[in-house]
């Protein structure tokens, strides 16, 4: 949990600290008795149920399993980037303009927003509602964004672009946070420090899916595909929530609402429950499958009849 300060999820009219509300998370869910193994997974086999989740010292059986491992930033590996005490994460540095930008920090300062994707566009163009003023360094003359995300960061006033440009460190001190950046410019080699008092890394994310990489359906990205109205994946039993197959929201309390679903839908299908799956169809811990139209059900055996009461 990367997050200090979490101001938008519901019920903390204060606001919380994101390790604290974790805390809070894990106290709540042991008063209903839950376990918990905290163990590494180094690999998974999905093939057949129960399904297998090797540790190095253990093996897990497990007839569900909930993907909730998340996605995380992707970040420049610069000086000044790490989170605190050994950077200015959580401390100016962000990758998340929803999460952090309305903070009191970022309020009516100038602010750097590094990249040319609909990621960076989006977050430049979020910021503008608090910051006085944003600039956007990205290192080549064009952005990658689409065009309509690129037409509302141009035709916004409190947004600059700073072109052909890398950013090689983030400085600052402990106690004020964030002081400037240290830039170079690819084209001629030139080097500045630019003041500001805020950055955020908008290079996209990463979903953590590199464990069940030809397993489980996902994008081209590595986002698990769902069903939409479920939250199943194309193996039956196996759900996913969270970041890890949202690629749009990323927000906490997006990601426990997905979470409910899941640990609903693993227990619909413990119950020997119909389950959709990303095809449409619908299925049951036995193996009997429900088509798309509701009409037929075929059997683990592959007959095949009619879905009648």
């Amino acid at each position: 949990m990367i997050t200090t300060d979490v101001e938008n999820y519901p019920g903390f009219s204060e606001g919380i600290q994101g390790p604290e509300m974790m805390v809070e998370f894990r106290k709540q869910a042991e008063r209903f008795g839950t376990e918990f193994l905290e163990e590494w997974i180094t690999k998974v086999d999905l093939q057949e149920r129960p399904f297998t989740l090797y540790t190095d010292a253990k093996i897990i059986k497990a007839d569900t399993l909930i993907i909730a491992s998340g996605a995380s930033a992707k970040w420049l590996g610069i000086p000044g980037e790490a989170k605190t005490p050994d950077g200015f994460g959580g401390n100016g540095v962000s990758a998340c303009a929803t999460c952090d930008g309305p903070l009191p920090a970022f309020r009516n300062r100038h602010l750097v927003v590094v990249g040319g994707g609909d990621t960076a566009m989006e977050e430049a163009t979020f910021l503008t509602r608090y910051a006085r003023r944003v600039f956007v360094v990205h290192r080549r003359e064009k952005l990658r964004a689409s065009k309509i995300m690129q037409d509302k960061a141009f035709n916004n006033d409190k947004i600059e672009f700073i072109w052909n440009t890398e950013m090689v460190a983030i400085l600052g001190t402990p106690e004020q946070g964030v002081t400037g950046v240290h830039l170079r410019n690819v084209e001629t080699g030139e080097e500045k420090v630019f003041d500001c008092e805020g950055v955020f890394i908008a290079i996209g994310h990463k979903p953590n899916t590199d464990l069940f990489r030809g397993q489980i359906d996902m994008d081209e990205v590595g986002y698990i595909i769902t069903n939409g109205h479920s939250t199943g994946t194309n193996i039956p039993g196996v759900f996913a929530c969270g970041d890890v197959q949202d690629s749009v929201y990323r927000q906490a309390v997006t990601a426990a609402g997905t979470g409910c679903m899941s640990a609903i839908d693993a227990e619909r299908f413990l119950d020997h429950l119909p389950i959709a799956l990303p095809t449409g169809e619908e299925v049951t811990i036995e193996g009997e499958h429900i088509t798309p139209d509701h009409q037929l059900i075929i059997l683990p055996t592959g007959e095949v009849v009619p879905n009648e009461p």
